[in-house]
């Protein structure tokens, strides 16, 4: 009879730390929350995902010294891919399957976070804030995605719309890597073409490492190109819009997505970059720095810590996102798991004052920022023309 009894003791006892096991959420302990990114740090897109890094970590520095969410520090751990996509996805293998991360974020790269979706999604791992914001992010199943704000689809579709109704032209063409980001710029022109009446008159693709965009800016000059949409590199945009000029090509409005929204494109010297224009969901920070409080402390804290002149928009972006993802992390609750962080970014609101925009997700949205802000490059600042 007592071995029946210690048997059967010992079986509950089993059972129980069983079920503890698997009710243990991936990433989660008592007192830390680890975070993973495959970004670019060495890349064409290094100028967001670098200081995107820096800037994320240095928010969870401050929130970690002030004692964690929920008594939880945040480990953040950073794999760089140099936007080249077998190394990305060796760096979200081990960042799933070795480093045992709650939740991806900050990924760089339309291509590397779709192919990383089979592996986090199959896992139950969050991807929180993505440096892309194309339109696969969100398609379903997305319960597990959340996005920075509206497609690039959109923001192509609403930049052309706006240069046209300013300028009118008969002809759209675009400039893009033939990848997935790339492919949903030259989507959104074609389509909004079709729709305002407007012809799509022609295109060139290039590789992430072109860097002679003669030829195929002769090419649309000729098609008689009024509008050209771009989904370059950052430095690829400079050198392909300097370029432009430069062949007389200068009747031809330039606009680029998210993507090519940069503060250091209204910096480059000479003003090769005057007239060029963006469409994203939020405003450079350089015109605000002084009016804005927040935002100047913060630009304060980033440059002095950092010794850059200037907090570039990946790190705008950076900080943004990670205040989404601790808002989400003490809406969770002290008891997280997937299911309750995922109800603490579907309960947010607030306005971004270093973004300037308003931040909402629900369950049926989860893109932060539904508002596009078109701005253009002029005296060396990038100013807002449009929003909408």
């Amino acid at each position: 009879m007592n071995i029946l009894k210690t048997l059967t003791a010992t079986l509950a006892i089993s059972a129980s730390l069983i079920a503890g096991a698997y009710a243990q959420t991936q990433g989660v302990t008592d007192s830390e929350v680890i975070i993973g990114s495959s970004t670019d740090l060495s890349g064409i897109f290094a100028a967001f995902g670098a200081p995107s890094a820096k800037a994320a970590q240095m928010y969870f520095d401050e929130v970690n010294a002030n004692g964690g969410v929920h008594g939880r520090q945040i480990k953040f751990i950073v794999e760089d891919h140099g936007y080249q996509l077998p190394k990305a996805t060796q760096a979200m293998n081990k960042l799933v399957n070795r480093d045992k991360v709650f939740a991806t974020f900050l990924q760089v790269g339309t291509p590397m976070n779709i192919a990383g979706f089979k592996l986090t999604d199959a896992k139950n791992i969050p991807n929180i804030f993505p440096l892309t914001m194309a339109r696969q992010i969100l398609q379903d199943p997305f319960n597990l995605h959340f996005s920075p704000g509206a497609s690039y689809y959109e923001q192509i579709k609403q930049g052309v719309t706006y240069l046209n109704n300013e300028k009118g032209v008969a002809n759209i063409c675009a400039m893009y890597i033939p990848s997935d980001f790339g492919k949903e710029i030259q989507e959104g022109a074609n389509d909004v073409a079709a729709e305002l009446g407007l012809t799509f008159a022609a295109e060139t693709t290039h590789k992430p490492d072109d860097a002679d965009f003669v030829g195929a800016l002769s090419k649309l000059k000729e098609a008689d190109c009024g509008i050209v949409t771009m989904a370059l590199g950052v430095r690829q945009t400079i050198t392909a819009y300097a370029t432009a000029q430069k062949i007389g090509f200068t009747e031809a409005r330039f606009i680029s997505s998210a993507a090519g929204f940069h503060s250091v494109m209204a910096k480059v010297p000479g003003g090769v970059t005057e007239g060029l224009y963006a469409a994203a969901v939020w405003s450079d920070i350089l015109p605000r720095v002084k009016t804005n409080a927040t935002l100047g402390a913060w630009f304060m804290s980033y440059t002095k810590a950092t010794g850059e002149q200037l907090p570039g928009t990946g790190a705008v972006l950076g900080r943004a996102g990670a205040e989404s993802l601790v808002l989400a992390l003490e809406a969770a609750g002290k008891d997280l798991t997937v299911e309750s962080f995922i109800a603490g970014m579907e309960s947010l609101s607030y306005y971004d004052d270093i973004l300037d925009a308003q931040v909402d997700f629900s369950k049926e949205d989860h893109a932060g920022v539904d508002e596009v802000i078109i701005s253009v490059i002029k005296d060396t600042n990038w100013q807002i023309v449009s929003r909408d």
